[in-house]
């Protein structure tokens, strides 16, 4: 073999490892959206578990239809183009997915928040009124309120129920919701609970409590349990997740579907190994900061 044909082999070996990394690097988060969380310890591994599958992937492709390496990345390349156009798994979400990846394995990123503490005092009997008035309100059984909450949980992460199942659809409800929702104050002497089809029929604006009512109701209705938290001046829902495995998937869940928001912590509460997280109208993402911690009542739905 002369020094052409050494040069020729040498070129060739480099293109195929070029388009092998090429292959895995786009393949591997696809591959991911259809594996379950797999988490062990402060580690998250389904995405490591992927880049392996789309590398075996790839040298079966080398060892079997060498020719066909290239033309599959360059189909690969033009399909990624043409989702990012369109806002489809495109480059965007291979480069979220590795964050995720990145941000997951840096351990936990959870906080619990100190008990709730419960202080009615000298407003007990008022409260009660309140608390009545407020339960009154959550229904999840009125046809618009059904049709709202449904349509909206299909509204975003469609891609993820595969891998996270139900609570796609929460979250994607979520986030349409804080998306959506304008703040409007009540007249400064009267106290006024929306029901969630007024919310949703006045184009989607109240105050805290129309909030909590709209966001309790609409999750409701698609399977969520919720239950809303009174304190001063305000109210806020909270979504229940389950016991510590399903925290740990839905804490994954969230860090994975909402990264393009600065995740700081997930923030929850947690009773006798049943955890639940923050749900209010000022959280960008499920599981945000809470405003207060003193509560005059757990309001259960």
């Amino acid at each position: 073999m002369n020094f052409q044909d050494d040069k020729y082999v040498a070129t060739r070996k480099w293109l195929l490892l070029i388009c092998s990394v090429l292959t895995v690097l786009p393949l591997a988060p696809l591959i991911n959206r259809y594996i379950p969380p797999l988490v062990i310890g402060s580690w998250n591994l389904d995405l490591t578990v992927s880049i392996i599958l789309a590398g075996v992937f790839t040298w079966l492709i080398l060892r079997l239809f060498r020719f066909l390496l290239i033309p599959a990345v360059a189909l690969l390349v033009l399909v990624l183009i043409y989702n990012q156009l369109t806002n489809g798994y495109g480059f965007k979400s291979i480069m979220a997915d590795y964050r995720t990846m990145v941000e997951q394995n840096w351990g936990r990123k959870s906080q619990k928040e100190i008990d709730l503490v419960l202080n009615p005092g000298i407003f007990e009997g008022p409260l009660t009124k309140t608390v009545k008035a407020l339960q009154s309100k959550v229904n999840s059984q009125d046809s618009v309120v059904r049709n709202f909450a449904v349509t909206h949980s299909l509204d975003y992460f469609d891609d993820y129920h595969t891998k996270y199942g139900p609570i796609v659809r929460q979250l994607s409800l979520f986030k349409y919701i804080n998306n959506n929702f304008k703040y409007v104050s009540d007249s400064e002497r009267d106290e006024y609970f929306a029901t969630a089809r007024e919310t949703i029929q006045n184009g989607m604006g109240g105050d805290c409590d129309d909030h909590s009512i709209l966001m309790s109701s609409a999750l409701k209705a698609i399977g969520g349990h919720c239950r809303m938290v009174l304190t001063e001046g305000h109210l806020y829902p909270e979504l229940y997740v389950g016991d510590e495995k399903a925290f740990d998937r839905m804490q994954q869940a969230i860090i994975h579907l909402f990264s393009d928001q600065a995740i700081e912590n997930i923030f929850y509460h947690e009773q006798d190994g049943q955890y639940w997280i923050n749900l209010d109208y000022t959280a960008r993402y499920p599981g945000g900061p809470y405003l207060s911690e003193k509560a005059f009542a757990i309001i259960d739905l």
